[in-house]
């Protein structure tokens, strides 16, 4: 997994330079969002892993699916990927583009897991005090995951906050060990 956002990196890195040059954020968005969608599909898997499909090939058929989905910097980025057989990096060049333009932007996406189902009060406080605490807007994510017995867990980037009940015993542990 490291590995390929390693190799995606330096595509997202690009990607939002150019983005950034001719303020099409939200479209290279749009545009790989589509991308990383259209290759989750496992028929087309088979054709973008198989070494013997020609490049070519496999550019004609990504740019016939993607018709008036993407403009033609996408197909030239998307014929780009082909030829360097990369396509299987897109959802983390998506991914990774997203981080960059979420910290243009000001804002954090947040990846919160709970014992149980925030209501939207609570959403909104704990969003409030999220925010204070990062310094920054935050878009969050909740999931619940009833392993974590109550309390939550927050990732924001390389940032980890476990306020669960799990992660207390498990530290508890530690300490007793």
């Amino acid at each position: 997994m490291s590995e390929l956002a390693t190799l995606a990196r330096p595509y997202a890195a690009a990607v939002f330079k150019r983005a950034k040059e001719t303020g099409s954020s939200e479209k290279w968005s749009k545009t790989l969002a589509f991308l990383a969608f259209i290759l989750s599909e496992q028929s087309l898997a088979v054709f973008v892993n198989n070494p013997k499909i020609s490049n070519e090939s496999l550019s004609g058929l990504m740019l016939e699916i993607a018709e008036g989905q993407i403009d033609s910097e996408g197909a030239n980025f998307l014929k780009l990927l082909v030829q360097n057989r990369r396509l299987n990096l897109v959802p983390h060049i998506a991914k990774i583009f997203e981080a960059y333009k979420a910290e243009d932007e000001g804002y954090l996406d947040v990846d919160v897991y709970a014992a149980y189902q925030f209501s939207a009060e609570g959403r909104k406080e704990f969003s409030a005090k999220l925010e204070k605490r990062l310094g920054k807007k935050v878009n969050m994510n909740v999931t619940v995951d009833k392993s974590l017995i109550g309390g939550v867990l927050v990732r924001a980037g390389d940032k980890v906050i476990d306020g669960s009940i799990k992660g207390q015993l498990q530290h508890m542990q530690k300490a007793l060990q």
